[in-house]
């Protein structure tokens, strides 16, 4: 146990203190941009209204609104107490909803920023909440840790369906954007979850009474994101330390297998460059080669957890923990040369600890030896 006169280091070991000072250091780097807030971050999504802003859902029950390139606040979405962890639009972007941790659904008006109607179902935090529109029916979908994905009707908050094939809490929920195109009054929903499996749901259910998939299960336990790039195929994030892409022809069968050294929290693809990026639970965000799997460049900055991405134009924004955001680019120029000089980096460190440590004593073993007894005689 290491010995202190502070009292924060009371009954901390070693390799806690050390962990606690080595963040304190990192902290003070300006990697990406960091525009820092006051709570932890826990999602963030693109501004339908304006390519300069962003959202993003934090730990005290607020929603902000964020221009990137000021780090301004520009709206704040006030109501709950306590954490908000997920965030989606209406279809004309004049509605705002957001996943709360006291197990409803709060809405807001974008505009005025009052608040609107809470949907309650659910018997604990509600984890994720998309949109869908299926003909003239507007219809939120959540899932929450008491493993069920309610359907939603917006308009008047009640509830359509309630699907209940998962054994353990929801962690994610998707569109599937091929089920539209087949046939559009229907939709597929996939969810994830914490028993590390990834079901399929269909609403409406087909009148034949016909049963769902089976359960996709590729990975060994928490999937926390899906991800369905434009050949529709589909890009999962797992705290099984991988991500994957699983191919549709393949029905779901893993095509490529991405390793990481802690949980994988979110992924997406840059269909233009090639690129798929994850962010970490090491603090991390990295950049793949999306056709080989080899990993690229890691961008370093957050001293927290990372706890997700948003890709816009060539630029990933990432949030965490840290209750900073930060944006990463993807210009081949602007990326070869974050590379360069992480590569010229690390290259120094090694040689000081060459330096440090690789050179050879000027005395043999036996000489030392020698001259000790010298010395005491």
């Amino acid at each position: 146990m290491s010995r202190s006169s502070n009292r924060d280091d009371f009954f901390q070991t070693t390799s806690s203190l050390e962990e606690v000072r080595r963040k304190a250091e990192k902290a003070g780097n300006n990697n990406g941009n960091p525009i820092k807030l006051q709570s932890k971050l826990l999602a963030i999504t693109a501004d339908p209204s304006s390519k300069s802003c962003v959202y993003v859902a934090e730990s005290a029950g607020v929603l902000r609104k964020l221009v990137l390139e000021t780090g301004e606040t520009v709206a704040t979405y006030r109501g709950p107490t306590a954490p908000l962890t997920s965030i989606c639009f209406s279809v004309d972007g004049a509605t705002v909803f957001a996943g709360c941790w006291d197990k409803t659904i709060w809405s807001w008006d974008v505009a005025s920023r009052k608040l609107k109607r809470q949907y309650k179902g659910h018997t604990d935090f509600v984890k994720v909440v998309i949109y869908a529109n299926i003909g003239h029916d507007d219809l939120l979908i959540s899932g929450s840790a008491d493993s069920e994905v309610i359907v939603w009707n917006i308009s008047d908050g009640n509830r359509l369906h309630v699907f209940k094939d998962h054994s353990r809490g929801i962690q994610d929920l998707s569109l599937d954007p091929m089920s539209l195109d087949i046939e559009p009054s229907h939709i597929t929903i996939f969810s994830a979850g914490s028993d590390r499996s990834i079901h399929q749901f269909h609403f409406p259910q087909s009148p034949d009474g016909q049963s769902n998939p089976e359960p996709i299960l590729e990975h060994e336990t928490s999937v926390y994101k899906l991800f369905f790039d434009a050949d529709g195929d589909l890009w999962t994030a797992s705290a099984d330390k991988s991500a994957k892409c699983l191919s549709r022809e393949r029905k779901w069968n893993t095509e490529m297998t991405l390793e990481h050294p802690d949980f994988v929290r979110d992924i997406l693809v840059h269909e233009a460059r090639g690129w798929v990026v994850t962010a970490c639970r090491d603090e991390e965000v990295r950049v793949w080669n999306r056709a080989t799997g080899e990993l690229y460049h890691t961008y370093s900055g957050h001293f927290e957890e990372v706890t997700g991405l948003l890709l816009l134009h060539n630029t990933i924004v990432s949030i965490s923990i840290d209750s900073t955001v930060r944006q990463w680019s993807l210009d081949p120029t602007k990326l070869q040369l974050a590379k360069a000089e992480a590569e010229a980096e690390a290259e120094g460190v090694e040689q000081e600890k060459e330096v440090d440590h690789g050179q050879e004593p000027l005395l043999t073993e036996e000489e030392e030896r020698e001259l000790a007894e010298l010395m005491e005689d």
